[in-house]
């Protein structure tokens, strides 16, 4: 099997770039809807809505990886970290981690990479991790970096990354190009190119023992910022993490050649999916505002306990709307009061509903994103 850094062009990647502009024409309109949604967040709310946005980010690139995160412990770290009130819940080392490395690619997305920004990532992942001969170094042992499936006796080799002998020149090649692709000396590669380039690069080398897919995908996080001058706090992990067997298969699909059009064009689909995603949530972050100072002390203590639980489940909210046995199960209460109280709600425009009798479900009313108005 000959890999794509065996081949003899290596590690100059080939594309079409015709195929790739409208990807990039969209991606930098949309950068201008996400900054004009970002200005209707309350100054004092933007503080807690960039910490909502790199929690999802860091418990979805976790989640890619097979590794679930405690969110509270999370967003507990995040706050200390952005100098917020907090709870006093020790955060375990993964969730630490992952939180300090991504406070760090936002607060100095700008910066060059270098070495040691590598190393200070890697080594806030891996803290504390066992059976890693390197942390917070290059990988160094002589046997084989493979990407495997399936059982011991009769393994599916996805991948086999360059021998550890060769970190040293392979990471010093791909930093200067990281660098060098940004530079206006040179004609600098279009944001989602760029970004997508230096994942597929970035895997391909596979330099670390553990930690590359999430330190590769922050790399791609830090081109796009660098590209816009500003962090880009798009939900980059999150599609990925929900559509985790195609971006396994694009990658395999695009590691045995150096054209690589196809891994770029799935690439800025997922990105330019990922910043909308990011809108529908600012969006929601302020149709939430607006909901709590109209309804703030006007629902019961059943009906703010449900509808705190339907904000909590986010944009995608329950997984086919709330239904009378949810609202039952988190409050506790009879059926009868249960009908009642979504009769009311709906009747007061903080629900809407579908669907008949035992199939009828309930969803927040929040105006801008379902077309609904509340009524008084």
């Amino acid at each position: 099997m000959v890999w794509n850094w065996q081949q003899p062009g290596w590690p100059k990647f080939t594309y079409d770039p015709k195929v790739l502009e409208p990807f990039e024409r969209a991606f930098l309109f949309g950068a201008g809807e996400l900054v004009g949604a970002f200005r209707h967040v309350g100054s004092g709310d933007q503080d807690v809505l960039r910490i909502e946005l790199i929690e999802e980010e860091a418990v979805k690139t976790s989640a890619i990886e097979g590794e679930i995160l405690d969110r509270a412990s999370v967003q507990s770290s995040l706050r200390r970290q952005f100098g917020l009130d907090a709870d006093t819940r020790r955060a375990g080392r993964a969730e630490q981690g992952i939180a300090e490395m991504l406070v760090d690619l936002y607060r100095s997305f700008a910066a060059p990479l270098t070495h040691q920004t590598l190393f200070s990532w890697h080594a806030m992942l891996l803290d504390g991790q066992r059976g890693l001969d390197v942390i917070g170094g290059y990988r160094t042992h002589a046997a084989a970096m493979q990407v495997v499936s399936g059982p011991d006796y009769a393994p599916t080799i996805h991948f086999e990354a360059p021998p550890s002998d060769r970190m040293a020149a392979e990471m010093k090649r791909f930093i200067a190009w990281f660098n060098d692709s940004l530079s206006m000396e040179a004609k600098p590669l279009p944001s989602l190119t760029r970004a997508g380039l230096v994942h597929l690069y970035f895997v391909s080398i596979h330099p670390f023992e553990d930690g590359n897919g999430r330190i590769g995908r922050a790399l791609s996080e830090k081109a796009l910022a660098q590209s816009l001058g500003q962090p880009s706090l798009i939900a980059l992990s999150y599609v990925i993490e929900r559509r985790r067997k195609d971006y396994y298969t694009a990658l395999e699909r695009n590691n045995r050649e150096l054209d690589v059009t196809d891994w770029l064009a799935w690439f800025a689909e997922i990105a330019i999916e990922a910043q909308r995603t990011t809108i529908r949530r600012i969006d929601f972050y302020v149709a939430k505002a607006v909901f709590y100072q109209r309804f703030g002390g006007q629902l019961n203590e059943r009906q703010a306990k449900v509808v705190a639980r339907m904000f909590r489940e986010g944009i995608d909210g329950f997984k086919g709307g709330l239904s009378a046995e949810n609202y039952i199960r988190i409050t506790g209460t009879s059926r009868a009061t249960a009908t009642r109280d979504l009769s009311d709600l709906v009747g007061r425009g903080v629900l809407t509903r579908r669907g008949e009798l035992r199939h009828t479900r309930y969803a927040l009313a929040l105006p801008g994103l379902d077309g609904s108005q509340f009524r008084g």
